[in-house]
């Protein structure tokens, strides 16, 4: 069947989804972070194995703590995410109680230097998506679902008004270049594991980390404007500060050593903000460095 129609079906749900008050979708997010751990999931194990490798000194009651807090907190993320999707942009950025660098960014566009914003996964990275669009055009790089269906669907429901979506393949390199020499602006999820040769390993909390070369890279030969940007869950209802920050200039360090391990610094920094709120779901171990004799942690 074709992908696009499947798609839009799933849309269909998604947007049923996405009309459900918010206290209520608190609520599915307490239940579903609650099967999580009741079923020892996928989301639960990989949260639990990240807590032992950044927080090997805490005793396991704390990472526990903080275990409960992170599945709590990546449930509801995932579902605002699916209003985010289906509902107005300027509904959504409503929600950014707080506003914080907003002049740095229009500034930054404005200068014609081109602009990076590097945007770990902390808070919620597509309700900073809306914000930047709002502001004008930008490529977002993403890495495809390995599913058609989901491929179109991550099209169609990113793709508002003044946002491209560049897939995380070899072309995707020179059509960013081309982005920021004229000018424009480029999204980039900074702590997305690359594949092995395509990255530099740097310390991320305490441990080393296959860590992306690509905004580094791209400052480097553009003269770009790094920034650094997020929006953060604040208070107890779904409400967001959005936050935009200069990158230090290590960033674009010719070094890849230098401007990876600034990069993942940085990351660590807008993480420890508020450790429930990143995502420690995903498997950022996962490859070792060569002759370090480490397995897969996760395995």
């Amino acid at each position: 069947m074709n992908p696009k129609f499947l798609a839009a079906l799933l849309y269909r749900c998604v947007w049923l989804v996405g009309r459900l008050p918010w206290s209520w979708l608190n609520r599915l997010g307490d239940g579903l972070a609650w099967l999580w751990r009741r079923r020892d999931a996928r989301e639960s194990r990989v949260a639990r194995r990240n807590l032992q490798i950044v927080y090997p000194e805490w005793l396991p009651s704390q990472r526990e703590d903080l275990h409960r807090a992170i599945l709590r907190t990546t449930a509801q993320q995932a579902l605002e995410t699916l209003r985010f999707w289906t509902r107005p942009p300027a509904e959504n950025l409503a929600r950014l109680r707080e506003r914080h660098g907003e002049a740095l960014y229009d500034q930054a566009l404005a200068s014609g230097k081109g602009v990076i914003v590097a945007a770990p996964h902390f808070g919620n990275w597509e309700l900073l998506n809306q914000w930047l669009a709002s502001r004008g055009p930008i490529a977002i790089v993403y890495a495809p679902p390995k599913s058609p269906v989901g491929d179109a669907f991550l099209l169609r429901v990113r793709g508002a008004d003044n946002i491209r979506q560049v897939r995380a393949e070899g072309p995707a390199v020179r059509q960013l270049w081309k982005v920021l020499k004229d000018g424009g602006a480029v999204g980039i999820l900074p702590d997305q594991q690359p594949k092995l040769g395509d990255g530099e390993f740097a310390p991320f909390f305490g441990k080393p980390a296959l860590t992306m070369t690509l905004v580094s890279r791209l400052a480097e030969r553009t003269g770009a404007i790094v920034l650094l940007a997020w929006c953060e869950r604040i208070g107890p209802g779904p409400d967001f500060a959005l936050h935009v920050q200069p990158a230090p200039a290590a960033i674009a360090d010719p070094d890849p050593a230098i401007a990876t391990a600034t990069l993942n610094a940085e990351v660590e920094r807008i993480a420890r903000r508020d450790p429930a709120q990143y995502q420690w779901t995903y498997k950022r171990y996962t490859l070792r460095p060569p002759g370090s004799g480490e397995d897969n942690p996760y395995l």
